[in-house]
């Protein structure tokens, strides 16, 4: 069963230590996001990388558009590659919408989980009367019609918007270019759920430690998101790193490093 699970996900495991952290990578991205990061932790930690079904070099086939129109089958997954691979007390470190899928994951078992560490993430990108996402429901017709009508065009276009050029212009075509490998059409049902849900209303059911690590200036995630989620979760940090974007742990992953050290 491991194996076969390894192969779906895209599995990689390395690591010295007894300790287990999973780094689980967002949006229209893969595992090898973190290669920045991973190097540092191996010798105190066994560590899992891996590909959500539709990134990266993962098994498509177990592609399912019924499956995966909510984030809960991302959730789910995470928790079969704990369960497969019998992982207990785990630290997740998750990128954006891969944060949150985390922190879903132990809302529904926190007896897997010890610590979730959520970079750029948001329980909801919508603006509304007393809450600010970040987007207006326009903005976010605009993003998927532009995803629809030209996706190497909007590829070009957000990269440099979640990771500003002027930090490196490699990293940022890295960005760029993991976008234009993504499958369009997983991609483009992705980002839908992604940026059309609401989790708000769960942050209370959260009972594992929760960091929250929000770059200082995220074009795609306000600061406004990361204190209230860190208003409603009860046992929630949040820090704000001198990070500018929404990749720390690509364009500047140093900080990002030392911060995820502190806290875990």
């Amino acid at each position: 069963m491991t194996n076969a699970i390894a192969d779906r996900f895209n599995v990689s495991v390395t690591g010295e230590g007894t300790k287990q952290i999973i780094f689980v990578h967002g949006f229209a991205s893969n595992k090898h996001t973190w290669d920045w990061v991973v190097p540092h932790f191996i010798a105190d930690y066994q560590v899992m990388t891996f590909d959500f079904i539709g990134s990266g070099q993962s098994d498509y086939t177990y592609y399912s558009q019924d499956k995966y129109r909510v984030l809960d089958g991302y959730s789910d997954d995470l928790i079969a590659l704990c369960e497969a691979f019998d992982w207990r007390e785990v630290i997740c470190v998750g990128h954006s919408v891969g944060g949150l899928i985390s922190l879903l994951a132990s809302i529904k078992r926190p007896d897997l989980f010890k610590k979730i560490l959520m970079i750029g993430a948001s329980v909801h990108y919508m603006k509304d009367e007393t809450y600010d996402g970040g987007f207006t429901r326009q903005d976010i017709d605009q993003i998927l019609e532009m995803m629809e009508m030209n996706y190497s065009g909007w590829a070009s276009f957000l990269a440099p918007v979640a990771l500003p050029e002027s930090v490196d212009a490699k990293k940022t075509r890295y960005v760029e270019d993991n976008f234009l490998k993504s499958d369009p059409e997983i991609t483009y049902n992705f980002l839908k759920v992604t940026l059309l849900m609401d989790y708000r209303s769960l942050l209370p059911a959260v009972t594992v430690p929760t960091v929250i690590l929000q770059c200082s200036d995220d074009s795609f995630v306000p600061l406004a998101v990361a204190e209230f989620m860190h208003n409603k979760i009860n046992d929630s940090v949040l820090h704000v790193l001198t990070a500018k974007g929404h990749y720390p742990h690509v364009s500047h992953p140093d900080e990002t490093i030392a911060v995820i050290k502190t806290y875990i």
